[in-house]
């Protein structure tokens, strides 16, 4: 019986490193990139609005179905959307795990400041039209730093520093 793939799902705050760390992994690993973000702005561009919220919810599953085809297949796959709750991080890893999939859990455990200087650096190539990810304004900031949740030293399998 073929050996299924791990999902490696990465955890951090917006602007924490996740995805310039995904894609370092995806190319040590040979692993499988889906980004919410990355599907969520080509399908709307920025434009979801007040249905952010929903239609990212919605990009979840999809997304996680296709995390499991494709460990099915073999292949190892990185989840990178965040994982900001404790109750996010339990579903997705009951879900994959009643697959009999394994995962881990990555954390991009970062100073303040590093934070600071990264949504700062990311914030300057958005306006440049150099990357394609969500401008991070102190509204939405502050949305998100409420909603998140540290992992628990025995939920984080690897910590990203």
């Amino acid at each position: 019986m073929p050996m299924n793939g791990t999902v490696i799902l990465l955890c951090g705050k917006i602007a924490s490193g996740k995805s310039y760390y995904a894609q370092q992994l995806r190319e040590s690993q040979k692993a499988v990139l889906l980004s919410s973000d990355e599907l969520m702005l080509t399908l709307f561009e920025g434009k979801e609005g007040q249905h952010h919220d929903m239609l990212a919810e919605r990009a979840h599953r999809y997304l996680l179905q296709l995390a499991a085809e494709l460990a099915y297949g073999g292949c190892d796959v990185i989840l990178d959307w965040g994982f900001w709750t404790a109750e996010s991080r339990r579903t997705v890893r009951q879900f994959f795990a009643q697959k009999e999939i394994p995962t881990q859990l990555h954390y991009m455990d970062i100073s303040p400041a590093v934070w600071q200087q990264r949504i700062r650096q990311r914030n300057a190539l958005v306006e440049q039209g150099k990357v394609q990810a969500y401008f991070v304004d102190d509204g939405l900031l502050e949305k998100l730093n409420s909603r998140f949740d540290p992992p628990a030293p025995e939920e984080v399998d690897r910590y990203i520093r």
